[in-house]
């Protein structure tokens, strides 16, 4: 395990880590709605291209998101303790359960999207999967983006 002394942490960085993970989140929510409307109109090729970027932004999320918790530790909420109880935690916990339950689909729809042609995809889960990764996904990050508002901005 890599002591966390060994990893940087520029304090500029690590500040604004979380508003650029919102924007990463909008711009992730805005990639995936653009692809499944693609993928409705026939737009096969740009389909592909939005949910690849889509996965990109994931995981670039993931990444600043993870240097930052390994660096800093889980931010804490600071708001009234009722709303952190009734509201913020179970408000997380369906969001961190969704984003955890969305993985398989997610990378199921991807391998077989970025290694079948189109006609093999059709013989595929692949339109079940995507259906159900592209919905767990636009919930997950959609609600991120509220657990940010409610940690940085709201309280």
């Amino acid at each position: 395990m890599l002591p966390v002394e060994a990893l940087p942490s520029p304090r500029g960085l690590l500040a604004a880590i979380p508003h650029v993970n919102a924007v990463v989140s909008l711009a992730a929510i805005g990639t995936i709605v653009a692809g499944v409307r693609a993928i409705r109109r026939g737009e096969v090729r740009r389909h592909r291209l939005l949910m690849m970027t889509s996965f990109g932004l994931f995981a670039l999320f993931l990444v600043l998101y993870l240097y930052r918790v390994a660096v800093l530790g889980p931010t804490e909420f600071t708001g009234p303790a009722a709303v952190r109880t009734y509201l913020y935690l179970p408000f997380l916990f369906v969001h961190i359960a969704l984003a955890i339950v969305c993985v398989p689909f997610v990378f199921y729809a991807l391998l077989i999207g970025g290694t079948h042609s189109v006609e093999e995809i059709h013989e595929t889960r692949h339109r079940t999967a995507g259906r159900v990764a592209a919905s767990l996904w636009l919930v997950s990050f959609t609600m991120g983006v509220a657990i940010y508002a409610m940690l940085y901005h709201v309280f």
